[in-house]
């Protein structure tokens, strides 16, 4: 920790191209081995009912922010299929609030398959549905895992460049 901020999110803030369009993230747990079995299961094998596992918390965290918009972080059209369900637009239901979606992810390569730097390097890897509902809103990413923190700076990049007053993020665990 350097201040109130990670060593990571210090090394984004060092990089031109990506100062300032995250203002924070918040990770609720640990990524350990555990947590990683959990979240396994719910995000791979389809263990739907394991959001209600993590709703108490999350609504919790949620009550505590300020945001006009809390947006989950969207799936590729064939990631969705493939598991059925988002995710993170899951959590936010189960939390007891509406997900609104501003985001559509246009890259489809599994992150998880890929290294630091290649993750980092990525061109941007979504678009905006509806740039007017942005100008000067805050908005609250959501998200199941921060591993190099390359996807959300990616989502909180385009809508920031879009309008938003700012942008954070929400996440489950941090990698």
């Amino acid at each position: 920790m350097i201040g109130k901020r990670c060593s990571d999110c210090v090394r984004w803030e060092e990089e031109e191209e990506w100062k300032g369009y995250l203002q924070s993230n918040l990770s609720i747990y640990l990524y350990n081995d555990f947590l990683k079995e959990l979240i396994s299961q719910y995000k791979f094998r389809g263990d739907y009912i394991l959001a209600k596992v993590f709703s108490k918390k999350l609504q919790t965290y949620l009550q505590k922010i300020s945001f006009d918009y809390v947006v989950p972080i969207p799936l590729s059209a064939e990631r969705q299929f493939e598991r059925g369900f988002n995710q993170s637009e899951a959590l936010i239901q189960e939390a007891g609030y509406h997900p609104t979606q501003l985001l559509q992810r246009t890259h489809s390569e599994k992150q998880s398959k890929k290294s630091r730097s290649d993750r980092i390097h990525l061109p941007q890897i979504f678009q905006i549905l509806d740039a007017s509902e942005l100008k000067n809103k805050n908005i609250l990413l959501v998200d199941d895992i921060y591993t190099t923190g390359s996807t959300l700076r990616h989502a909180a990049k385009i809508l920031k460049k879009e309008g938003a007053k700012s942008i954070s993020a929400l996440t489950i665990a941090r990698g």
